[in-house]
């Protein structure tokens, strides 16, 4: 597998680099990331690079302008209703790229292009805005990619879009082509991206084959697979189960643009919402041992808090 310098790829990238650099000095760092990944997903589903039709606009307002019907695109990715615009259209993005697009469009492949957006956002803009953003962060590089730390963008982890981590490297620093370039659509989306949770009404028992055989004929291809909830209390019929579909496709067909859809199964009620995992929020991932070096092994981390609170009860039981 081949490899690139980050100054090489600072270079690829130096349309981006420059009209991201523009939008950062007037807006939030987090909105401005979002809004570049916006523009690189669309790319990839065959809109014209926004990008390159930009930077031959001396007037700072097409930007800005086109910055503001993004960030509507991005409200409409977060909601379970399409903003409010004349006829749900996007004036100034479609006139730029010479191809129709609205929100209804964002709205109905609503978890398609989160994930895309989220692709994007921790592949290429993760990798070629670090340095403008350490310095509209007020933050100093110390050149030295084993001790530097992500960098803290306030707005993130987003609610939607989830976390990003970017971090400062020296510009000779060698960076992997696989998986770099983006989000590419032929690589498979990963099992949770492609599942649904579903609820059943209590007293009234859903079977595995029913759900299958609604939600095939529903969407017109077959359901990958179903886990039926396992632990029923009282020997009860399972009141929930996870659906696992072919692709991210599928679920927005499902869900159409909603965060909760509801179904009618045999005269039964059905409800649907897209699936995401649940961590705890309070789960330590790193820390730093007496040497100043930042340790995230579970064993290793598990030792030092274990001498961390020895030391405490020894200096309490010395006094």
């Amino acid at each position: 597998m081949g490899s690139i310098t980050l100054e090489e790829l600072h270079a690829y990238h130096a349309m981006d680099r420059e009209v991201f650099s523009r939008m950062v000095l007037v807006r939030e760092p987090a909105e401005s990331l979002l809004i570049m990944a916006v523009w690189l997903w669309l790319e990839s589903k065959g809109y014209p690079n926004i990008v390159m039709k930009l930077v031959h606009y001396e007037d700072h307002f097409v930007m800005h302008a086109l910055a503001d019907e993004t960030a509507l695109c991005l409200e409409c990715l977060e909601s379970n209703t399409v903003p409010f615009l004349s006829d749900g259209e996007l004036p100034l993005m479609a006139g730029v790229m010479d191809k129709n697009i609205s929100l209804q469009m964002f709205h109905h492949n609503k978890f398609s292009a989160i994930n895309g957006v989220k692709n994007f956002l921790n592949t290429v803009c993760s990798w070629i805005f670090t340095d403008i953003l350490e310095i509209v962060l007020h933050k100093e590089s110390s050149g030295s990619s084993s001790s530097s730390q992500p960098l803290a963008i306030p707005g993130f982890p987003h609610p939607v879009f989830g976390g990003v981590s970017i971090v400062p490297r020296p510009t000779v620093f060698n960076i992997p082509l696989g998986g770099l370039c983006g989000w590419d659509p032929s690589k498979p989306v990963s099992e949770d991206d492609r599942t649904i949770l579903l609820t059943f009404s209590r007293g009234f028992p859903m079977t595995k084959e029913e759900v299958e055989d609604f939600f095939t004929k529903f969407n017109r291809e077959p359901v990958f697979d179903i886990k039926m909830q396992e632990q029923v209390p009282g020997n009860g019929h399972p009141l929930s189960a996870k659906m696992i579909l072919g692709s991210i496709g599928s679920v927005d067909k499902i869900m159409n643009g909603q965060n909760i859809a509801k179904f009618r199964i045999n005269g039964k009620h059905i409800w649907a919402r897209k699936y995401e995992r649940i961590e705890s929020q309070n789960m330590v991932r790193k820390l730093k041992n007496d040497l100043g070096v930042w340790v995230s092994d579970p064993a290793d981390l598990g030792k030092l808090g274990l001498d961390y609170f020895t030391s405490i009860f020894s200096e309490d039981a010395s006094r």
